[in-house]
């Protein structure tokens, strides 16, 4: 290079003087630098021994620009030096070239999400992460040296640490190539956090059963797809879609109703009471109206209010204003309000659509709950506003598709309602109907270039309090996911609002660190369990136990072993799910909690292997004699040591501090605590009522869980939820422990204080839970133990809730245009994507072989138990078997935990494998029929009976 062009390089040093002393690694750089003296090569060398890499870094920038005896061309041995250690990110920057603003903007976020991470992140297992990225191209020869030297003298810890400095120092694109190293070593859960995933076991439930008594579609819908990038691993979908929940200010601020009163069946007749007539006037607020507007303009349009706002309240009023409007111009009018949780249905309709309603129009609620014993055809048919679950109306669309009389269209409806709309996506059963629409929309653009009339589709009013960002990592990637939704809901625009006396009412936000736990025997030993466990099955986990990377590899390898027929490793995979859960018991609620879940899951396995009154023998394993005598023998150390408080660990003792502060300080405290899953919610509401110090301050606790069947703990009927709300709302209940099932859309009294026991999920759920804390001076506080992580994961659920709001602001001052034109963007890719998905569905050789050559074995024992030709289907969706040779295979056993009715059928009982004794399927009566229904074990994914090819 020329003498200008070196002066050139000075001049561009000075000028990315900040961000090139982050990018540069110092020690390896300075060996290949010949045209620095010795003098100043030691100078740096001294920095970087006494205050680290950047403060190096600054000081060798330093040296090269007031250096004046370089010797020429020394700007080039610079770039080629820079190149040589790995550090391409900086030599761009020198080479002024640096990246587009976007995507230095992206770069920063990860950098920063790495950041905000890292204590979670530095339990990986370094060595094989390193060895991933190094393949990959993110480390150096010497990097990866250097990184397991220190993990090796350091421990693990100190290796990772190092290792994410390296990988940050790396030019753009990195990230997504991280996150693939990361899933190659199967830390799952890593990958999940940092694309802002979900792992709460209630909200893991509702993305397998949107509600109860209701079965999803055979057929599978595409998903609306993500704009793609270079970087397009950064968008994993949304973390809400997984969300056990549906929605925040159910009930507007408007008038409290009280929609849980005891023995309450609310009478809406006829009242010619002037003053009942006035309650049923709907008066919206100004902020309110104007949300309003485009929708009474008969656009479609997203309404994304506060917790506490009054969105339903502004739905009902669009609807009254809707059908009256319709009603005017002769014109018949039609509105489905669609929920997805079965007990909305019923709080809609109390609350809302049928309170103020009712009296106009007919209102009628349908859910799998229902009791009604007519078609949703005639249902539609017969009344102007129906409430119902999404997942109803998908099944009644897909029987008009399939040519089913019983089948209704979207044309039907003239006004279509989405509560919690931000579930338009990733496959959800929003998303079902909406591509419906979508396509529709496109094939009515076609018919009108043929002159033909096109067919009539719904207005849309989507209603949502938090949309998130989607995982996004930048403010683009925000603004798009926003703009991703509009396009589901096919939105004219997207109205919100923000109001200073909503950031009042903002509870005040405290993190409670819990001093990190010293010493624990009592998982020791459970540990020590595990690692015979794994010993016997020759299984060699890449993750620390008590973790959920552990618990997701484990479930794989259970699937696995599944598939393969392979007893040993699938039985001592099941027995090692149920240690690594008791560990993270040991490590949330009390010793004891964990060892009784233990203590019961055994003696409910070896129930099972008892021989069954007039019944043969049930076959009894040599690896399960193995599991059982293992933890007889080691069942009395663990109930030693759950018996010493010095080891319980530190997260009760923070937490009781919080609820006696709540407790004490105020005149009247009304609170919730969240929790992971229900038998922690459980164990904490059984530990808060044997603690005198807490009935001494007036604390009277219960818990609140989910409905789905999905878990080791029964669930909770729409009955005992409404029951604790109830007491709840009266005050016989001050202190509730839930699931994020009370996250979102439960009509839940306010509350003035909120605790999220050692958990963090997304933006939206915190949002969602920080709304409920809506009374005056309320405060929202995170408990967690020091160097868990949780902390810094909430940090980063308040970076991407200041990132949704501008993005909310950004799209809504789009040029109309360029957002209609990102709209048809959106959606054309959404039909694309359709189209390919069928036609590989339809390419699937699976489908068109016969049911002869399906068989289906019992998972546990292996015995052939039918062949896919012995399988029927009742009302389209109930898989059943009523041949008499499958009724020898089985024996019946009283299913306590579900007596319920249904629609058509009752559930009586289980069928047990005479050989192994595993529950296996539900034994139902229907239409006065007994049929065994068998059912999908969906917390980890695979049928109860394995199927194979003959």
């Amino acid at each position: 290079m020329s003498c200008d062009q070196d002066a050139e390089t000075r001049h561009i040093l000075d000028c990315f003087r900040d961000r090139l002393k982050r990018l540069v690694q110092v020690e390896p750089l300075l060996d290949l630098l010949h045209f620095l003296e010795p003098d100043r090569k030691d100078r740096i060398k001294a920095k970087f021994r006494e205050e680290g890499n950047i403060s190096a870094a600054a000081l060798l920038i330093d040296e090269i620009i007031h250096s004046k005896n370089c010797a020429q061309g020394w700007s080039r041995e610079l770039i080629t030096a820079l190149e040589t250690v790995g550090c391409k990110h900086a030599a761009k920057y020198v080479l002024n070239s640096p990246p587009e603003p976007t995507e230095e903007t992206e770069n920063d976020s990860c950098v920063r999400l790495i950041d905000l991470l890292q204590l979670t992140l530095v339990n990986m297992k370094t060595a094989d992460v390193c060895a991933h990225c190094r393949a990959l191209g993110l480390l150096t020869l010497e990097d990866q040296e250097n990184i397991l030297k220190l993990t090796e003298n350091q421990g693990n810890i100190g290796g990772a640490r190092l290792l994410l400095k390296r990988l940050v120092k790396n030019e753009a694109g990195w990230f997504s190539k991280f996150l693939q190293a990361l899933e190659d070593t199967e830390h799952h859960e890593l990958v999940r956090e940092l694309r802002g995933e979900p792992c709460n076991e209630d909200e893991a439930m509702s993305a397998e059963t949107v509600e109860e008594g209701e079965q999803s579609c055979s057929e599978t819908m595409p998903v609306l797809p993500p704009v793609l990038s270079a970087n397009s691993s950064l968008l994993s979908e949304d973390l809400d879609s997984s969300v056990d929940s549906s929605g925040l200010g159910a009930c507007a601020d408007n008038e409290e109703v009280d929609m849980y009163k005891e023995g309450e069946e609310e009478d809406l007749t006829e009242d010619d009471d002037p003053s009942e007539e006035r309650k049923r006037d709907i008066v919206l607020r100004d902020y309110q109206m104007e949300v309003a507007r485009p929708a009474l303009e008969e656009k479609n349009i997203i309404i994304c209010l506060p917790t506490g706002s009054g969105k339903t309240r502004v739905a009902v009023y669009i609807t009254k204003e809707h059908l009256e409007r319709r009603r005017q111009m002769g014109q018949p009018g039609k509105v489905v309000v669609l929920v997805n949780k079965v007990p909305l249905v019923e709080q809609h309709y109390k609350a809302e659509f049928g309170r103020f309603l009712k009296h106009q129009y007919s209102v009628e609620r349908v859910s799998g709950a229902s009791q009604l014993k007519i078609s949703f055809p005639q249902i539609i048919e017969q009344n102007d506003i129906i409430i119902c679950t999404a997942q109803i109306l998908e099944n009644s669309l897909v029987k008009a598709k399939n040519g089913d009389e019983d089948g209704i269209k979207l044309s039907q409806f003239t006004l279509m309602v989405i509560d919690e709309c931000h579930h338009t996506k990733k496959g959800g059963v929003y998303n079902h109907i909406m591509i419906r629409y979508l396509k529709q929309k496109h094939q009515n653009q076609l018919l009108k270039k043929q002159e033909k009339s096109p067919v009539a589709l719904p207005q849309i009013l989507g209603l949502t309090a938090s949309p998130g960002v989607g995982g996004a990592m930048s403010q683009q990637r925000a603004e798009e996911h926003i703009l991703q939704i509009c396009a589901n809901l096919d939105a004219f625009t997207i109205k919100t609002k923000t109001f200073e006396e909503e950031e009042a009412k903002t509870p005040y936000k405290r993190i409670a660190r819990a001093e990190e736990r010293k010493e624990d025997p009592f998982g020791d030993v459970i540990k020590k369990i595990m690692d015979e466990i794994h010993e016997h099955a020759d299984l060699k986990p890449l993750c620390e136990p008590g973790t959920q990377n552990y618990e997701q590899w484990v479930v794989q390898k259970e699937q696995n072993a599944a598939k393969e027929e392979n007893q040993k490793v699938r039985v001592c995979a099941e027995h090692l799910r149920q240690y690594n859960e008791a560990l993270h018991q040991s490590n949330t609620i009390r010793m004891s909690d964990a060892f009784r879940f233990l203590d019961k899951y055994h003696n409910e396995e070896l129930k099972t292997k008892s021989s069954p009154d007039e019944e043969g023998t049930v076959t009894i394993t040599d690896t399960e004699r193995f599991l059982f005598t293992l933890f007889k023998d080691n069942k009395a150390k663990l109930q030693e040591l759950m018996g010493k408080p010095q080891y319980e660990n530190n997260n009760l003792a923070q937490l009781k501090t919080n609820i006696l502060k709540e407790f004490s300080t105020r005149e009247s405290a009304r609170g919730i605590i969240f929790t992971r899953t229900r038998l922690s919610a459980i164990a904490l509401c059984q530990w808060i009522q044997e603690n005198p110090k807490f009935d001494e301050v007036g604390v009277s606790a219960s818990y609140l869980i989910g409905g789905g069947d999905q878990s080791v703990v029964k669930p909770m009927t729409a009955a005992e939820q409404k029951d604790v709300l109830n007491k709840f709302r009266d005050g016989q209940i001050n202190l509730l422990i839930a699931t994020t099932v009370a996250e979102e859309g439960l009509d839940i009294a306010e509350c003035n204080f909120v605790i999220r026991y050692c958990l963090v999920t997304n933006e939206i759920a915190m949002i969602q839970a920080r709304g409920r804390g809506r009374a005056e001076d309320s405060s929202y506080t995170l408990v967690a133990e020091a160097g868990s992580g949780v902390a810094e994961r909430e940090s980063v659920n308040e970076y991407r809730e200041k990132m949704m709001s501008k993005a909310i602001a950004k799209v809504c001052k789009m040029n109309r245009a360029d957002y209609e034109k990102k709209i048809r963007e959106f959606q054309m890719q959404a039909i694309m994507e359709e189209k390919v998905k069928i036609k590989k569905k339809q390419q699937k050789g699976m489908m068109k072989e016969p049911p002869s050559k399906i068989s289906l074995s019992c998972r546990q024992c292996i015995v052939f138990v039918c062949s896919g030709e012995d399988i029927e289907k009742i009302e389209n969706m109930h898989h059943v078997n009523v041949t008499p040779q499958f009724s020898k295979l089985f024996t019946v056993r009283e299913n306590a935990s579900l007596q319920e009715r249904l629609l058509d059928y009752e559930t009586n009982g289980v069928i047990a494998c005479k050989n192994c004794g595993q529950v296996r399927a539900d034994f139902s009566s229907s239409l006065q029929i007994n049929t065994v229904c068998i059912t999908a074990e969906h917390n980890i994914g695979l049928a109860k009976f394995s199927s194979t090819h003959s």
